[in-house]
């Protein structure tokens, strides 16, 4: 992997993180997303906030999942509630797993230039920053499950 390679690969890796933290204020506070985009990208996206040093995010991309996600709701969680298991509703769900399945399941469905592995398993990533093991294979098999029903590859 080239060093440009590898720096975009970890600002987008910093961008699906915000993605999820800014999915999941938007559900929380329902903040409104020109509102959200503006606070991360002057307040957060490669700040150091309480001796934390957040990561350059590739901010397109991060803008791309935040406005994708919230513009395609109802189709990003007809695609989730079709892979829960009998007996689970999305709203049984913690907050953060929404937002994280959220932010993965648009890349699925909108991002065909990423590869589904790297979808997958950038989100477990992410899990694993909110969750222990169990949720991350949760993720796991749920992007899997969503991603063999909208790729054909």
């Amino acid at each position: 992997m080239s060093q440009r390679t590898a720096a975009r690969s970890k600002a987008r890796a910093a961008a699906r993180l915000a993605a999820t933290q800014a999915l999941y204020q938007h559900e929380m506070e329902g903040t409104p997303v020109p509102r959200l985009l503006h606070e991360f990208h002057n307040h957060r996206l490669g700040a150091t906030i309480e001796d934390v040093e957040y990561a350059e995010a590739d901010i397109a991309f991060f803008d791309d999942v935040v406005t994708g996600a919230t513009a395609r709701a109802g189709e990003i969680d007809a695609a989730i509630k079709a892979k829960l298991s009998t007996g689970w509703t999305l709203e049984r769900l913690d907050k953060s797993m929404r937002a994280i399945l959220r932010a993965g399941t648009y890349e699925l469905l909108a991002r065909v230039d990423v590869p589904v592995g790297t979808v997958i398993s950038e989100y477990v990533d992410v899990a694993h920053a909110f969750f222990d093991k169990r949720e991350a294979g949760f993720v796991n098999g749920l992007l899997d499950g969503i991603a063999k029903s909208v790729r054909s590859a």
